[in-house]
Formats: structure tokens, C-alpha cells, sequence
């Protein structure tokens, strides 16, 4: 794996902690699945192993007050963007000490306080919101970025278009980045995508400008981030990427995935972005057996301790139903 040439120079800490990030997600995710089959995760549940290089490349390149709206594959994504481990796990047990106080669960991660602005359930939905921001961010007269994260899957909706069209028309300063990991649910998008190969040019209708890149290469996906994040921010109008991946489980935990051939499979198994990126940093030199050692006992440890706070942390109260429904206050100006 070789160095991409517009990679910003990281240090050896910057490094590491892309690595420790990849793993921490994988971990999670794992524990997760066993939570599930425990019975203390209900509902769907849809991992991201495999991806990982994605949220942590792309998250990674953004500042603190940009903003990210993404998909129900949401916990690795949460987890880069800074919602702790704990209350994670806790959403997804539906406790009350979960980022959405319990009410989420596994599609709804949300972080007012990070702009992590949620996980949506309903396929494509997100893609709109994230122009909405866009276009408060443009009225403010600020210089954010928000980073709409959505599957191949959602191309085929027609928020899609409406999105990528008025942001392109408004000059919003919106990355639109398709996560293309080949499947919509179980359907291969050779099936139902005509431009499933080349799917970056879909958005030359909407002339706007657009870029392929290997989303199981951290260091491409953080490179190529930094570089559209500088334009759109300046005010060139949204942008277009498409990152081909893999899940390495089905569309979610309860998915056998046995539509999928076994070549294929295998190819992608060995694409696996977290040993991709380790065998780099061992090969340059950057690290060594012991810290991998040492952050992969640290995620271990991390994880089990997030099982645990999230086992016994207490249930939402039934009155917190009724909350955050409406605002209790009016807003300003208008009577109550």
C-alpha cells in the first residue's frame, strides 16, 4: 500500500490514532453483534466492518464545527466523530445514558454537540437535511462543510437528485460521499444501477465536481477529503465522491448474505482496510509490534467497559417519552 501523493504529512500520532480508530470500530461492532445475539440489542442492527476506512479518513479532515449527517450504519461514524464508546453502546440498548437518551437506538445516532447531526432509517432522507444545513450555512454566511455520508443504495431515490440538484444550484457547500460497498440491501447495484461502475459521473448532470476513490484506503480517502474540503468550504459548490468498499457482514446481523459469490468474497476479505493500514505503518517504519500491542489491548479494553456501562445504566423513565417532542419554550418572538 502506497503513500497517496496528496496526503497531508501526519505524524506518527495522527497515524496511530487513524489506526486505533479503524480497530476501535471493529471491536465495537463485534461486541456488538455478541450483544445482539444476548438479546440486549434489539431490533436491526447493521455494522460497519469493512468500512472502517471511510468514517476515519473522511471525519478526520473535517474541523469541529462542520457538520455530518449520515445513514443507519451510524455507530462506526459516531464513534470517529467523538460520541463515546459508552453512550454508543448505550443507544443501542436502548438506555436512558445513550447519545439519544435511548429513544435512537442503532439507526439513530445524535450529537447536537459534535453538528453530528444523526443516522437516518429512511433510505436517501438524510441527503436532503444535509442540504438544508448546507443552505443555513450559506444564509449564516459561515464557513462550514457538512458531510453527507449515504449507500449506493440511495442513488436510486429520488432525494438523491432533488439534493444534488438544488445544492448544486445554490452552491452549497455540501460532500455528498457515497459509501459504495456494491449491494443495496441484497441487491447488487450491477443490477440496478446502470453506472454502477463508473457511478462518480453521475453527478457531471448536476456539474459538479467528482472524484472515485479506494474507501479501504484511509490515507487516500483522508487526502482527497482535504483537498475537496478546501474548495467547498471556499465557496465552489458542493462536491461528489464515491468510495468503493465492502461489508464484510450482510446488510445487517440478521442477513446470512448467501446472495454473495464466494470469489468476490474472498477478494474483498483480502482488501480488509484495518490490516492494510497496519502492514503499512509496519513496513514505513512508523510503528511497531508493541504499539499495535498496545492499542489493540486498549480498545479491548475500552469496548468491554462500554458493555458494561451500557448493561447496567437504567432504562428511559416512561414520562421521557413526552420529551423533546416540542420545545418547551416558544421560540423567540412568537407567543406561547
Amino acid at each position: 500500500m502506497l503513500k497517496p501523493a496528496n496526503v497531508p504529512d501526519l505524524n506518527k500520532t495522527d497515524l496511530l490514532e487513524y489506526y486505533r480508530q479503524m480497530k476501535l470500530i471493529r471491536e465495537f461492532e463485534r461486541e456488538s453483534e455478541r450483544q445482539y445475539t444476548r438479546g440486549n440489542i434489539k431490533g436491526f442492527l447493521h455494522v460497519y466492518n469493512g468500512e472502517e476506512a471511510i468514517a476515519v479518513g473522511a471525519i478526520n479532515s473535517l474541523r469541529s464545527d462542520d457538520y455530518v449527517v449520515t445513514h443507519y450504519r451510524d455507530h462506526g461514524q459516531a464513534l470517529v466523530r467523538g460520541i463515546s464508546s459508552n453512550e454508543v453502546m448505550a443507544e443501542l440498548m436502548g438506555k436512558a445514558t445513550g447519545c439519544s437518551k435511548g429513544k435512537g437506538g442503532s439507526m439513530h445516532m445524535f450529537s447536537s454537540e459534535l453538528n453530528f447531526m444523526g443516522g437516518y432509517a429512511i433510505v436517501g432522507g438524510q441527503l436532503t437535511i444535509a442540504a438544508g444545513i448546507g443552505m443555513a450555512i450559506q444564509y449564516r454566511g459561515d464557513d462550514q462543510v457538512v458531510l453527507c455520508f449515504f449507500g449506493d443504495g440511495a442513488v436510486n431515490e429520488g432525494e438523491f437528485h432533488e439534493a444534488m440538484n438544488l445544492a448544486a444550484i445554490w452552491k452549497l457547500p455540501v460532500v455528498f460521499f457515497c459509501e459504495h460497498n456494491l449491494y443495496g440491501m441484497g441487491a447488487s447495484s450491477k443490477e440496478t444501477l446502470v453506472m454502477w461502475d463508473s457511478l462518480h459521473e453521475m453527478a457531471a448532470a448536476y456539474g459538479m465536481d467528482r472524484y472515485e476513490v479506494d474507501g479501504n484506503d484511509v490515507l487516500a480517502v483522508s487526502g482527497l477529503m482535504q483537498k475537496v474540503n478546501v474548495d467547498v468550504r471556499a465557496g465552489a459548490g458542493p462536491a461528489f465522491i464515491v468510495a468503493k468498499t465492502y461489508r464484510l457482514r450482510g446488510h445487517s446481523v440478521a442477513d446470512p448474505a448467501d446472495y454473495r459469490p464466494d470469489e468476490e468474497v474472498k477478494y474483498w476479505a483480502s482488501q480488509d482496510p484495518i490490516p492494510r493500514f497496519r502492514e503499512w505503518l509496519a513496513e514505513e517504519g512508523i510503528a511497531t509490534v508493541e504499539d499495535f500491542e498496545e492499542i489493540d489491548a486498549s480498545v479491548e479494553e475500552e469496548v468491554v467497559k462500554a458493555a458494561e456501562f451500557a448493561e447496567s445504566s437504567p432504562w428511559p423513565e416512561p414520562g421521557a417519552l413526552y420529551e423533546g417532542v416540542y420545545s418547551d419554550r416558544p421560540a423567540e418572538g412568537i407567543p406561547a
